[in-house]
């Protein structure tokens, strides 16, 4: 019980030192209070409209409000900070305290409220909502609320995003209460969600695809040309040149016609290195002088008559002998 009390006491001498502020500071508009423990001592940040005049002439009433609150609140070593505004329009404790100045000057309260609603959405704010509560035109008390925009009224969006700020306006009916609640303007609430496009990275990777494309071309028209070059170097390795290697295969075909008649002369000619070097001198000279006695005959016969002579006969032999066959 001992912390709760502990608690519960701090809390209470904070409001009473924000209503002294709001007292004290009042012409310069004051917009909120901030207390913070240091190791050093307190620090009191004063949040105002116009920070000239909380600081006064050479600091004067700055050094006379660390007293008051050093011996009136009983802070330890207090250090006040002041900040200015913004943008006032968007600060709930100033435009209520704007709001409650109106109407005391004799201000219609539904005027004032739709006057200072439109001033704060005009600033950018996501939705305002302002209470004026107390005798508003009849000895009854009743409730008037002006409001526009998006407003949170629960939930931890209303804590972290709505602003709250109240003033109290006195006239000859009695007390009016004036409530402004305002939404920041960067607020984020969790309903709201960004569909995000789906990513542009196929298109990007297309590129580079199609360069590999262009290089595994090449290296499969580089290893084609490779396996070409050693098709070539292969026998060439092994000790048989390719030209040579089918040179012995028709000199082969051609020994073994040979003894049945007339080829021996291009079979010598097509192998003149597998046989030897003394073989080719003597069998070129036979063909040489076998052939002038039997290839000069040959085509006198061969260009003129022996064609016509040797197509006619052919067709009536055939016949007559397919007919000899048939009667045999």
């Amino acid at each position: 019980m001992a912390s709760e009390r502990k608690f519960v006491t701090e809390n209470i001498r904070r409001v009473l030192l924000k209503e002294y502020m709001m007292a004290r500071v009042g012409r310069a508009g004051f917009g909120g209070l901030d207390v913070q423990r240091t190791p050093m001592g307190t620090r009191v940040t004063l949040i105002t409209e116009r920070p000239g005049l909380v600081i006064g002439r050479r600091g004067e009433a700055i050094k006379s409000l660390t007293k008051a609150i050093e011996q009136d609140f009983k802070f330890n070593n207090p250090q006040i900070e002041v900040q200015e505004v913004e943008n006032p329009n968007l600060n709930a404790q100033i435009m209520a305290e704007k709001l409650a100045n109106a109407l005391e000057r004799g201000w219609h309260f539904r005027r004032a409220g739709h006057s200072t609603v439109r001033r704060i959405m005009d600033s950018g704010a996501r939705g305002c909502q302002v209470i004026i509560a107390g005798k508003l035109t009849g000895a009854r008390h009743r409730t008037e609320k002006f409001k526009e925009g998006h407003i949170k009224y629960c939930g931890q969006a209303k804590l972290n995003f709505m602003h709250q700020g109240f003033a109290i306006a006195k006239l000859k009916p009695g007390v009016m209460g004036v409530t402004v609640q305002i939404m920041d303007p960067n607020a984020r609430l969790p309903d709201e969600i960004d569909i995000i496009p789906p990513p542009a990275a196929p298109a990007a990777p297309a590129e580079p695809t199609a360069k590999p494309e262009a290089e595994v071309k090449a290296e499969e028209a580089k290893v084609s040309a490779a396996v070409e070059e050693l098709k070539k170097t292969a026998p060439t390795a092994q000790g048989a040149p390719p030209k040579e290697a089918p040179k012995p295969k028709r000199v082969k075909k051609k020994k073994e016609g040979e003894p049945a008649g007339g080829a021996t002369a291009p079979s010598t000619a097509a192998t003149p290195g597998t046989p030897g070097e003394e073989k080719k001198p003597v069998r070129k000279r036979k063909k040489k002088e076998e052939q002038p006695a039997s290839t000069k005959p040959a085509p006198q016969e061969a260009i003129v008559p022996a064609p016509v002579q040797a197509i006619t006969p052919i067709e009536e032999k055939k016949p007559e002998t397919k007919d000899e066959k048939k009667e045999g």
